[in-house]
């Protein structure tokens, strides 16, 4: 592994001079690269430079333990050389796993009310709120791709696209069912029903990763319809699209343009054939590991939102948090980063 490790720093080290380079400037697209494999780099080639310093202080402290001058001075300053080596030990280890190729992507979020009828699309409308304050709030770009709205203002579906860095890393595990538990307000003895709702969270793909043959799709065009304001025009501009191989069906009616939605549909279209592709690789791996958070499958409910508890639990991992208005609002960095974090276990405990 410190070999390994001291690769890793020399490429970080061999990129940093090439960085300074007038004709890697000049090449924007060269540049960028190294931009991006410098981002990756760094995290394990600093974590590194702390962990040779701690072991060389411990070199130089185990030296000064025969002198009876500086015998307590260097017993401290060994305790801590070793801690701090420990601990960045630890942490290469984590870095050094292997990453997930998609992490850096953008995402495509789809979501569609389940068991419920009007109350679970109500709850659809809830969770594509959440997830857009949480992204707004993160600064990232949010643009909805196709939408069929209800009357009463939720939806029986909506995919929307999510641009920043790292988003798919952050989102990747929203994937399944979500159960809501609250008294909807057309209740009128003031019983609690539940509902469901699916999420399909999917990396974005681009165009060189898949190669789709325009004989291989059927694309009809439709009016845009809905409850009403901006998904209803009176020109055919709602594009939908078949990919006559796997039978997979996109939609696009979220702009006025053709030409826009049939741009959106075809990055939907893609990101799916990805998805599917990658789960085919996935199942080829002989015994492939299932995750503490769980298999991303739709399928699995992995999540209830208990509105007179006020409580919000995850059960992949176990987690209850009794603030479910904050997280409702976008505050879900906390379940985020346990997911994550339950995750690189299970992966480390998968290495051993």
């Amino acid at each position: 592994m410190t070999e390994k490790l001291q690769q890793v720093q020399d490429r970080f080290e061999q990129i940093q001079q090439q960085l300074c380079d007038p004709e890697i400037i000049a090449d924007l697209a060269q540049y960028q690269a190294l931009m991006k494999e410098t981002k990756r780099l760094q995290p394990v080639a600093d974590m590194f430079t702390q962990y040779k310093l701690a072991v060389k202080t411990q070199q130089e402290a185990t030296e000064l333990l025969d002198d009876p001058e500086m015998r307590d001075f260097a017993q401290e300053e060994l305790a801590l050389a070793k801690e701090q080596a420990e601990s960045a030990w630890e942490q290469l280890t984590v870095l050094l796993l292997p990453r997930d190729p998609n992490d850096d992507r953008n995402v495509i979020v789809e979501i569609r009310g389940g068991a419920g009828g009007e109350e679970a699309s109500l709850f659809a409308g809830v969770l594509f709120r959440m997830y857009s304050m949480y992204a707004a709030a993160r600064g990232w770009k949010v643009e909805i791709i196709h939408a069929n709205e209800t009357e009463l203002g939720g939806f029986k579906e909506v995919s929307f696209s999510i641009e920043g860095d790292g988003a798919y890393s952050r989102f990747k595990f929203e994937s399944g069912v979500h159960r809501v538990q609250r008294v909807p307000e057309t209740e009128s003895q003031g019983r609690i029903h539940t509902s469901t709702v699916t999420v399909a969270v999917l990396p974005e793909a681009e165009e060189v990763d898949i190669d789709i043959n325009p004989a291989d799709l059927q694309i009809d065009t439709y009016r845009a319809s809905g409850a009403g304001g901006q998904h209803v025009n009176k020109t055919e501009s709602a594009i939908r699209i078949t990919h006559l191989p796997t039978g997979t069906i996109v939609e696009c009616q979220d702009e006025r343009s053709q030409h826009k939605n049939r741009d959106k549909a075809m990055k939907v279209l893609r990101s799916r054939i990805l998805q599917a592709e990658q789960e085919k690789q996935n199942a080829e791996i002989a015994g492939q590991r299932r995750a503490q958070v769980g298999t991303g499958d739709r399928s699995e409910r992995i999540r209830t939102y208990n509105y007179p508890q006020g409580r919000v639990s995850d059960h992949r991992i176990g987690l209850t948090l009794y603030k479910i208005e904050s997280i409702l609002n976008g505050d879900l960095d906390e379940i985020f980063d346990a997911l994550i974090t339950a995750d690189t276990a299970e992966k480390l405990k998968n290495e051993m």
